[in-house]
């Protein structure tokens, strides 16, 4: 099976920051949205079911877009406010920030 350029995660949000964490993401920083496109993440949604959220983009070299973000100073500012949001790593030094998902069926 041919695989997509896909890229999808999942992250439950503390109950207690629930209500700001939507808020963020419903009016993000242009900045952050520029430093994303500029690390070519495209077509990326974030879907709410209760306090876990589904992450998916498109990216053509994830790594490469990690290290852009990873040194992106309006990035940080932003992770530094949600990564304390997250329950689990949201580090990008550490080995394993985020647990990709196995894609297993893919529909051109």
């Amino acid at each position: 099976m041919a695989m997509s350029n896909k890229f999808a995660w999942t992250w439950k949000i503390k109950e207690e920051c629930l209500e700001e964490y939507v808020a963020l993401h419903l009016a993000p920083w242009p900045e952050i949205m520029s430093e994303h496109s500029r690390a070519g993440i495209r077509n990326y949604s974030i879907f709410q079911n209760g306090n876990q959220f589904f992450y998916c983009f498109e990216c053509d070299d994830v790594e490469a877009a990690f290290r852009i973000i990873d040194g992106s100073e309006a990035c940080n500012r932003w992770n530094a406010i949600t990564s304390k949001m997250v329950e689990g790593s949201f580090d990008f030094a550490d080995a394993e920030p985020i647990k990709p998902m196995r894609e297993v069926f893919y529909l051109k």
